[in-house]
């Protein structure tokens, strides 16, 4: 029988609660992985799915992810006369917490350029994509809201037509579609108070002025609706969205949109950039120093078993050598452990990650090459973990057995 084996046989208990603990630490180090490439997949989740070639924002920002933009909406209209532009719309999004039956609910409100846009590109796992201007909705099955559900936004209400999975914000927030002028109704909706207060406020001003102390009727429209004012322009968009025309020089139409002096154009490799570097850099520089610092203790208290076990058996190793057993059967003999207990950790690991990574709140991506990694750092800290039994054991003199 292989005296390492034997060995465990002989010690099975404390064996065992110390693999599952390395498993339970492997798998945690898994898992951080995985969570990194979630946070990748979340955040250009929706840069890769709406299939734009150019991204016009605002000027002067890394809008519309890393931060706020805002533009006027009919951009859209200049940037169809660039050539090469074969198409452009409007991009809504933003992210609200409102209470739903009792309960808190965050979602990203998406904008789509209806009629152009009707979500047919959305992948739908139930219903149907947008039929008409308003007051209907796609959203993400992690927001718990079934099929014919009614919600409650600002004045007016919605009902889930179509349910999709795994469209999710950079934030990890389910996406909720509606049309782009449901969206900007949810986003600049104030309380009746406020209208109220801010008509007053806008009649005030017209009357003090001179202008209006002539003209009357100027006072009268101040304090209509907002929408009925030439002067103030529609709600603003976050972003344009470009596609070129086939052949069409990318380059190019760069550069003659970025010519315009209130507007700044990225191309989607650069705008998965900006997200990558930004909301996702922190992220992963702190889950990387928590799996460094988690491989670090698995590797000590490997080490500290093997160590125990190695000094429960010091009068057999020197036996061994008494009887004229070669230093590499007793290495081997270490080394077969600290191998076999990290190789049980791993299985271990791997097999408790299946089940549990699919129950986490946010997304864990777990990709083979990130399992061969893992695989070799286990490898590699069984082998210093048995070193210092390994230690122990060579300094060990036969004679001590006739001394006992």
């Amino acid at each position: 029988m292989n005296l390492a084996v034997r060995d465990i046989r002989h010690n099975f208990g404390r064996f065992a609660l110390t693999t599952v603990g390395i498993g339970l630490l492997l798998m945690i180090v898994m898992g951080m992985g995985g969570i990194y490439r979630g946070l990748i997949h979340e955040a250009t989740l929706l840069v890769d799915q709406v299939g734009a070639d150019l991204w016009v924002v605002q000027g002067s920002t890394r809008g519309p992810f890393a931060e706020v933009s805002r533009i006027p909406a009919n951009l859209e209209d200049r940037v169809r006369a660039v050539p090469g532009v074969a198409a452009a719309w409007r991009f809504v999004s933003h992210t609200i917490q409102r209470e739903h039956r009792g309960q808190p609910l965050r979602l990203v409100v998406q904008g789509l350029a209806w009629p152009e846009d009707r979500g047919e590109w959305v992948p739908l796992v139930a219903g149907r994509a947008l039929r008409q201007a308003h007051y209907e909705l796609i959203a993400d099955r992690s927001l718990g809201l079934p099929l014919g559900e009614r919600l409650t936004l600002g004045q007016n209400t919605y009902e889930v037509v179509g349910l999709t999975r795994g469209m999710v914000g950079s934030g990890g927030d389910g996406l909720a579609f509606f049309t782009v002028s449901d969206a900007l109704a949810v986003q600049f909706d104030v309380p009746g108070e406020a209208t109220r207060l801010e008509r007053a406020a806008r009649r005030a001003r017209v009357e003090n002025l001179d202008l209006g102390r002539v003209t009357p009727l100027l006072a009268e429209r101040a304090s209509g609706p907002g929408s009925e004012l030439p002067a103030l322009a529609p709600p603003q968009v976050s972003a344009v969205l470009v596609t070129l025309s086939a052949g069409a020089d990318p380059t190019r139409v760069t550069a003659t949109l970025a010519n315009w002096p209130d507007v700044t154009v990225y191309s989607t490799q650069q705008q998965k950039d900006l997200l990558l570097s930004g909301m996702v850099d922190k992220a992963k520089r702190q889950l990387g120093l928590f799996r460094v610092l988690l491989i670090l203790i698995s590797t000590i208290i490997m080490a500290l078993i093997i160590y125990t076990l190695t000094l429960d058996k010091l009068h057999d190793i020197a036996l061994l050598k008494l009887i004229g057993a070669r230093n590499r059967v007793i290495i081997g003999l270490i080394l077969q452990q600290a191998l076999l207990m990290g190789a049980l950790g791993y299985g271990l690991a791997w097999w408790l990650g299946r089940y549990a990574f699919p129950r986490f709140p946010r997304l864990v991506v777990i990709e083979p090459p990130d399992l061969l990694l893992l695989a070799g750092i286990v490898l590699v800290i069984s082998v210093l973990a048995s070193l210092l039994g390994i230690g122990k054991a060579m300094r060990v003199e036969p004679n001590t057995v006739l001394a006992a």
